[in-house]
């Protein structure tokens, strides 16, 4: 369920380190990217891809880059999957937010949700060049 929080920035500060802290921080090897393909045509899910999205006229799929895969942005991939019962309302902006503060960059976030492990979960993007920097940061703030 998702939460409604009101609580002054200082608190927001210190549950979302919490939350930060607590999450069980995956970093996926390799190099990724989003292929494409025509709203008609679904791609075929593999073990490998991670997420599927679409608009109205095509999907993407966030899979390991090859190296046929001209042309497209190169991502590091990291993922979070948070406690159960642990509130982690705005934990995108916040985290977005210090990223794009330290790194000077944005990035891509897709979520998902699995019950049996506490609910939601989100893979987060940066350019793949400064994925070992987003990581320190992202360790800085587990370690309080």
């Amino acid at each position: 369920m998702v939460s409604v929080s009101v609580e002054t920035a200082e608190q927001t500060e210190q549950r979302l380190r919490r939350v930060i802290a607590q999450a069980d921080l995956v970093v996926h090897d390799g190099i990724w990217c989003f292929e494409e393909s025509p709203a008609d045509q679904p791609p075929a899910l593999t073990r490998e891809t991670l997420a599927v999205v679409r608009d109205s006229e095509s999907w993407s799929h966030l899979v390991p880059f090859r190296q046929q895969d001209g042309g497209v942005e190169r991502f590091g991939i990291f993922s979070f999957h948070f406690t159960d019962q642990m509130d982690n309302s705005g934990f995108v902006g916040w985290l977005a937010t210090r990223l794009k503060v330290e790194l000077g960059t944005g990035v891509l976030v897709v979520c998902g949700s699995n019950r049996t492990r506490g609910g939601i979960y989100d893979y987060w993007g940066c350019p793949i060049d400064l994925v070992d920097k987003a990581i320190a940061v992202v360790e800085a703030l587990r370690a309080g």
